[in-house]
């Protein structure tokens, strides 16, 4: 029997033995190797955080103590250490168990994450409550050094540092290297730092001299003062000792036992502490240590060679931006790229290595790089500002009091709009219809397909203010690439148009679609076309800001049923704003609207989700065909 067999449920791992554990971190590698390969998920991440998980375990007691995952990348250890190791064969499947911590899978996840830079916030909070109820549950935030890069890290260690109970900020960093001598040395320090005998002491000195009149406490600062400068002339992480917050480390994250010895300690001290971890992301798989970005969120793979299963695939919506995006950057040097730590993700890779001096890769920082953009707009360049739809909304503030509100020219690629998958709720993209189309003076666009993308892109460039340009993940549409439709501000494109207005007017639709919904939308009118002796018309949208309002009030006019088909929640979507027009005119249209009704949707396969939201060409069909035979 395993090990990892013996792990049923949480603080189980307390029953086995320390010199265990080496081999108990061994066998949950090769188990996230083994299922992650099938299933597809976060793995270099997850590799490089065995170790610290397992003393983390070790040290508290779940679920009543918490641990507060920022992002989430890295809490697969922590699921298989509370007893959900029988759950992984259908990790971030449709009805199996979410790649995130999810308060409402397990008591001992204590909150939800998904994006980052948000755990020692939550932390804090938690520790205020602790401290209210007066209960003595201990809080532990783990945040990477990734994830410090965000602005909101840093206006939570700003008030940590006001805490006078216990908080521990677990700082996983694998990315700094550091030198053996430093790491001995800090080693050193810090177990001194965190020891019983010198915390009393360094307090009973410090009292004592506050206690004689007039000069203590000029002689209690100026000690301090000398100790303070020695010390930071061999103790790294003096940023945090600025700001009045303990700091320890470096410690190797890989030796359970020395973390194990750090935490209990740190735990009993009563104020906040950081932890400085150095970890090896990817740690125990060659291929995730030597491809660390590569194997941070992977689909299915060969474990043997770490090769992807599955025949390679027609270029995604982010292949075409990519390679559209180095094609202008050639035209025009007026043309510069911005990612917030997302450079492969989102595309803009190509471009930093064709033009590393116009490309700018700020961080996870979101709000930093649209005002950033901002500037660099107003400097007289055309900044790309590359992002994902969910991270998007981190930075409304910035899009519309910097750029909108004076209307600079700035172009806002809107990667993974709509239904996102197997991240789920904290990554899905179906809001940013409802959110963008509140902000003034921008333009929006969901371009239909691969072409329509590139020509968007043409058009933006172009444009004189600010433009958001929304896409799906996934395999770009190219079935309409042979058509040639010229972009005109805020005008649709009829693509098919219906022949039997004015002969069968009660009983024809039009099929209004968004984006990359123009595809569905064409099977739609195929088959109804193909199976009924109705025509309807069909028409991509493309510009969801300011939207075609002729188009709109013609196709009221002309046609009983108008079908919105869109990727996004309902409130505030475009088929509001057509709900909007037939309200305002006398017309007996009737709006089919088919959209997200729910406002939350759970991680799964985008088929498989979409199907559920009845966003698929079957359902879509089946029900505009119920209305059409009454």
């Amino acid at each position: 029997m395993s090990l990892l067999d013996h792990i049923k449920k949480e603080n189980d791992i307390k029953k086995m033995n320390m010199e265990d554990m080496p081999e108990l971190a061994h066998e949950i590698r090769e188990f996230l190797i083994e299922n992650i390969s099938k299933t597809g998920g976060h793995l270099a991440s997850n590799l490089g955080a065995v170790e610290l998980t397992i003393a983390l375990h070790r040290c508290l007691d779940l679920p009543k103590d918490k641990i507060i995952f920022d992002v989430g990348h890295q809490s697969y250890t922590h699921k298989i250490l509370t007893g959900r190791k029988d759950e992984f064969y259908k990790l971030r499947q449709f009805g199996g168990m979410s790649g995130f911590p999810k308060t409402s899978e397990s008591e001992a996840d204590a909150f939800n994450t998904g994006h980052s830079s948000t755990s020692i916030s939550a932390a804090i909070g938690m520790v205020e409550a602790r401290e209210l109820r007066g209960t003595d549950e201990k809080i532990c935030a783990v945040i990477g050094d990734g994830s410090l890069t965000g602005g909101m890290a840093f206006e939570a260690l700003d008030q940590i540092s006001q805490l006078d109970s216990s908080c521990l900020v677990v700082l996983n960093d694998n990315e700094m290297s550091i030198s053996q001598n430093v790491g001995g040395l800090s080693s050193a320090l810090s177990k001194i730092r965190i020891g019983k005998a010198y915390n009393e002491l360094k307090s009973g000195v410090e009292n004592m001299l506050l206690e004689i009149p007039s000069v203590g406490y000029k002689v209690a600062k100026g000690i301090k003062k000398s100790k303070d400068s020695i010390k930071n002339l061999f103790v790294p992480g003096t940023i945090f000792g600025d700001m009045g917050i303990t700091y320890i480390g470096p410690i190797d994250g890989h030796d359970t036992e020395k973390m194990v010895e750090i935490f209990s300690s740190a735990l009993k001290l009563d104020r906040p502490v950081i932890v400085h971890i150095k970890t090896k992301k990817g740690k125990g798989y060659k291929y995730a240590e030597r491809y660390p970005e590569h194997f941070h969120g992977v689909g299915p793979f060969n474990p043997e060679t770490g090769k992807s299963v599955g025949t390679k695939k027609a270029p995604s919506y982010t292949e075409v931006f990519s390679d559209k995006l180095v094609d202008m950057g050639k035209k025009s040097d007026k043309v510069v790229a911005i990612t917030a730590a997302m450079s492969k993700g989102t595309g803009v890779k190509a471009f930093q290595k064709e033009f590393p001096d116009r490309t700018f890769d700020v961080g996870i920082a979101e709000q930093h790089a649209l005002t950033f953009a901002a500037g660099l707009a107003a400097g007289g360049y055309v900044p790309f500002v590359a992002i994902y739809s969910s991270f998007l909304q981190r930075g409304y503030d910035q899009l519309l009091h910097d750029i909108c509100l004076q209307k600079l020219h700035v172009v806002i690629m809107i990667d993974r709009s709509g239904i996102v998958g197997e991240d789920g709720e904290t990554h899905m993209g179906i809001y940013d219809t409802s959110f963008l189309r509140s902000v003034p003076n921008l333009t929006v666009i969901a371009p239909r397909g691969a072409k329509d993308l590139e020509d968007a892109m043409d058009y933006a460039l172009e444009c004189d203010g600010p433009v958001a340009i929304k896409y799906p993940k996934g395999v770009a549409y190219t079935e309409m690439d042979d058509r040639n439709f010229k972009y005109i501000m805020g005008k649709a494109e009829v693509i098919n148009f219906s022949s039997q207005i004015g002969e069968q007017k009660c009983k024809t639709v039009a099929l209004l679609a968004v984006g990359n919904m123009v595809s569905t939308a064409k099977e739609v009118r195929d088959k109804i076309k193909d199976e009924t002796s109705y025509e309807p018309e069909l028409v991509s949208v493309r510009f969801i800001n300011p939207i075609d309002t002729d188009r709109v009030k013609d196709t009221i006019k002309k046609f009983d049923y108008v079908a919105v088909i869109e990727e996004t929640i309902k409130r505030g979507s475009f088929g509001e704003a057509v709900a909007y027009e037939i309200a305002e005119s006398d017309s007996r249209c009737k709006l089919l609207h088919y959209c997200i009704k729910s406002e939350t949707v759970q991680h799964g396969s985008v088929r498989k989700l979409k199907e559920l939201c009845g966003l698929d060409a079957d359902s879509i069909y089946k029900d505009i065909m119920k209305h059409l035979k009454k």
